[in-house]
C-alpha cells in the first residue's frame, strides 16, 4: 500500500512538472522597443531593428513578440532610459548621451579621437571590456547591454561657418547632447557646449539658437538639416556608440532558450546596424550632403592633431575625476590589445 501511495504520489509530481514545463513552453513574452529615430530604412537603428523583430520571432517560434516604436513614442532617451529602468518597457536602442546619467562609466567612451578606426572599435566592445562593462551596467542600474551598436564617427556641422582649427570654433554655440564628456571636450574647444533635445535641434538651428552642432552624416541627412546648416568637417572627433540594453529583471525572467535567442538576435542586430550605418555614413550620406550644396572640409593630418591635441587630455583628466582611472585604464589596454590583435 505505501508503495503503491508513494508511486502515485511520485507520478503526481512528474505530471505537475511536465505540465508547468508545458505552461512555460506556451508562454509569450512581449517586447518593447524603444527607438528615438524616424522609421526610416535608410537609418541603420530602424532597418535592423525591423531585422531583429523577424529574428526574434522566428527564432523563438513566436514565443517572443517584439513591438518597434521609433520617434521617441516612448519618451526622450533620458525618458525612455527611466521607463527600462522601471520595466514599464523592456528594450531600448539608445545613444550615449543620457547614459551617464545612469551609469557614469560609460563616459569612459566619450575620449575623443580615441578609436584609430572603426575595427577596433567593434573588436573593444564586442571583447571582455564591452562584457565587463554590460555586467556592471546591468549591476548598477538593472539594464543590461547586450550589445553596442554605431550612431557613426561625429563630425562638426556649422550652419554659416566653416571649420578648420579649434580658433574657428571659439566663443559658438555648439549643441551637444547631454554627456558631461561632450560638453567638456567643447570647452576645451573654446565653444559655448549648448545641450538641446534631439527633437528640438533642426528648429534651434533655424532659428540661429545655436550656430553649429556635431552629428554622424546619415542623421545630417536623413533629418535634412542640410536645409539650416552648410559646412561640415570631417574631423571624426568622437564614434558615437548606440546602446541596446534590455530590463534585467525581464531578461533574466525569461526561459534560458529564450535567453539565448536574444543574445543572439541582437549579436546579429549589431552587425546589420552597424554595415548599414558604414555604409551610409561613409559614403552614401556624405554623396548626398555634397548634393544638397554642403560644402565638405576633409582636415589634414596636422589639422586633427590641433584637435585631439586641444581636447583629449582635459576630457580623459574630467572623466577620471567624475569615475576614476579605472575604467579609462581597462579601455585603453583593450584597445591596445585589438590593434595589436588586428595587425596579426
Amino acid at each position: 500500500m505505501k508503495r503503491i501511495v508513494a508511486s502515485v504520489i511520485s507520478t503526481g509530481f512528474i505530471l505537475f512538472a511536465l505540465c508547468f514545463s508545458g505552461q512555460a513552453q506556451d508562454k509569450t513574452f512581449n517586447i518593447k522597443l524603444s527607438l528615438h529615430i524616424p522609421p526610416s530604412i535608410e537609418v541603420g537603428s530602424y532597418a535592423a531593428s525591423l531585422y531583429f523583430k523577424t529574428q526574434v520571432e522566428q527564432l523563438s517560434a513566436g514565443r517572443l513578440k517584439v513591438q518597434i516604436f521609433p520617434s521617441n513614442q516612448l519618451g526622450s532617451e533620458r525618458e525612455s532610459l527611466e521607463g527600462l529602468k522601471l520595466g514599464t518597457h523592456q528594450m531600448d536602442f539608445t545613444s550615449s548621451g543620457a547614459v551617464p546619467s545612469f551609469f557614469p562609466e560609460v563616459q569612459c567612451l566619450a575620449i575623443p579621437y580615441l578609436f584609430p578606426d572603426k575595427a577596433v572599435a567593434w573588436k573593444v566592445f564586442d571583447g571582455p571590456f564591452g562584457k565587463e562593462l554590460a555586467e556592471a551596467m546591468a549591476k548598477k542600474t538593472g539594464m543590461r547591454i547586450l550589445g553596442i551598436g554605431e550612431n557613426g564617427i561625429r563630425h562638426f556641422v556649422l550652419k554659416n561657418k566653416q571649420v578648420k582649427s579649434p580658433a574657428d570654433l571659439k566663443g559658438l554655440k555648439i549643441r551637444t547632447m547631454e554627456n558631461p564628456a561632450h560638453i567638456r571636450m567643447m570647452k576645451a574647444l573654446g565653444a559655448n557646449p549648448t545641450p538641446i533635445a534631439w527633437g528640438e535641434l533642426y528648429t534651434a538651428v533655424q532659428q540661429g539658437v545655436v550656430d553649429g552642432f556635431e552629428l554622424p552624416l546619415s542623421l545630417v541627412e536623413s533629418i535634412k538639416f542640410y536645409e539650416v546648416a552648410k559646412h561640415v568637417t570631417l574631423d571624426g572627433h568622437l564614434y558615437d556608440p548606440l546602446f541596446l540594453s534590455v530590463n534585467e529583471k525581464f531578461f533574466q525572467g525569461l526561459p534560458a532558450d529564450l535567453k539565448s535567442v536574444l543574445v543572439n538576435a541582437s549579436a546579429e542586430m549589431i552587425t546589420v546596424e552597424r554595415g548599414i550605418m558604414s555604409f551610409y555614413n561613409d559614403y552614401q550620406s556624405l554623396e548626398n550632403i555634397k548634393k544638397k550644396g554642403m560644402t565638405v572640409y576633409a582636415p589634414t593630418a596636422a589639422e586633427k592633431e590641433m584637435f585631439k591635441s586641444a581636447t583629449q587630455k582635459p576630457v580623459i583628466e574630467y572623466i577620471e575625476s567624475q569615475i576614476g582611472k579605472d575604467w579609462v585604464e581597462k579601455l585603453n589596454k583593450a584597445l591596445r590589445e585589438a590593434e595589436a590583435e588586428l595587425k596579426k
